[in-house]
């Protein structure tokens, strides 16, 4: 008989940019300058259970969608935002976090491993997972495996378009931003984070992201999206 249960162990947690769900990029690698890092529960930042990762330069991160409520009831399709937010799918023909298990799959660049007295912290780079989401496992990304040549995409075969992003330096005054970080936040605000359903219209709204510790708030005309203002988010408390 089939066990229709089991119990799964956080091995830790990911400390991102991404303050709330708004503004996550839709797939990992869409923000690549993006920084983040792996805080691993003991006993799992044992050093040793790391040895042999530094050959590899990716790995897979598995994680669990924290924010998605548990569902009462099977929802057989869901409305990804790659076809505009209306459309349906299946579920299991999407990446959507509304899934029975609430499990996600992202491949991220290894950025450095750090090693403080026997401890390991892994820092990777373009992540798309809010901040202090739970690690399940990770593995390594083995290119001759895991890269597929023909392999094709469906509905999603090609990369989404980018918006420019115009961000004027005068927004930065005061601020302790630094150059990495403002790439990062206009790689993921290009993406354009609103909602899907709002296509390539003009918006008059003024939106609010939660990026590296700050509130970032855009408006989207055209082609464009225009950063209004940047507060320090300790400053709205």
């Amino acid at each position: 008989m089939i066990n229709d249960s089991y119990s799964i162990q956080a091995i830790g947690v990911i400390r991102t940019p991404f303050g709330s769900k708004f503004a996550v990029p839709r797939q990992p690698g869409l923000a690549p300058s993006c920084k983040s890092y792996i805080e691993f529960f003991p006993p799992y930042d044992d050093e040793l259970a790391f040895v042999g990762l530094d050959g590899f330069t990716h790995i897979h991160i598995l994680f669990l969608f924290d924010k998605i409520p548990n569902q009462d009831k099977f929802k057989a399709q869901v409305r990804p935002p790659r076809l505009g937010g209306n459309k349906k799918a299946g579920v299991f023909a999407t990446r959507s976090p509304f899934r029975p298990s609430r499990i996600g799959l992202s491949v991220v660049s290894i950025d450095k491993i750090e090693r403080i007295n026997g401890k390991v912290r892994l820092h990777v780079l373009g992540a798309d997972l809010v901040d202090k989401t739970p690690i399940i496992d990770i593995k390594p990304y083995i290119p001759f495996v895991d890269s597929i040549k023909e392999a094709k995409g469906g509905y999603a075969s090609e990369k989404p378009e980018q918006k420019e992003v115009i961000l004027d330096n005068s927004l930065l005054n005061d601020l302790t931003l630094q150059d990495d970080d403002i790439k990062a936040i206009k790689e993921i605000l290009s993406q354009d984070p609103r909602p899907a359903y709002k296509g390539d219209i003009d918006d008059d709204k003024e939106y609010d992201a939660l990026l590296c510790n700050h509130h970032v708030c855009f408006k989207v005309s055209s082609d464009k999206v225009i950063v209004t203002k940047i507060i320090k988010e300790k400053e709205l408390l």
